[in-house]
C-alpha cells in the first residue's frame, strides 16, 4: 500500500530540503522506503530522515559487511557513521548523523 496523496507530496518536499543533490535513483529508493506503511505513523521529516539513514548505511557504508564479521548493529553502527556523513555532506544534507542519534 502507498501513501496518501498529500503524504507523498510531504515526504517529496521533506527528501528534497534534506537531500538537495542525491542522486535519483537514491532518492527514489529513500521515498519508497518514507512512504512505507510501517512509517506512516511518523511525520514526514523523519520518516525521511529514518530512510536516508538507513539507505545510505546499506547502500554506501561497510555496515553490512561488518554485521557478517559479526558486530552487532549498535557498533556497526557506530563505525560507520562517518562513512554515512561522507555521502550526506556529498549529497548536501541539510542535517548529519550524530553519534547520540537514537534509532529504531
Amino acid at each position: 500500500m502507498t501513501a496518501p496523496t498529500g503524504r507523498r507530496r510531504a515526504i517529496a518536499k521533506a527528501l528534497t530540503a534534506l537531500l538537495p543533490l542525491a542522486p535519483y535513483a537514491d532518492m527514489e529508493k529513500i521515498r519508497t522506503e518514507a512512504g512505507a506503511v510501517h512509517m506512516k505513523t511518523l511525520p514526514p521529516t523523519i520518516a525521511v530522515w529514518l530512510a536516508t539513514i538507513a539507505h545510505v548505511r546499506h547502500m554506501h557504508t561497510d555496515y553490512d559487511k561488518l554485521l557478517g564479521e559479526g558486530y552487532d548493529r549498535d557498533s556497526a553502527r557506530f563505525f560507520v557513521i562517518e562513512q554515512t556523513n561522507t555521502v550526506l555532506t556529498r549529497w548536501r544534507a541539510t542535517r548529519l548523523l550524530d553519534a547520540d542519534d537514537e534509532e529504531d
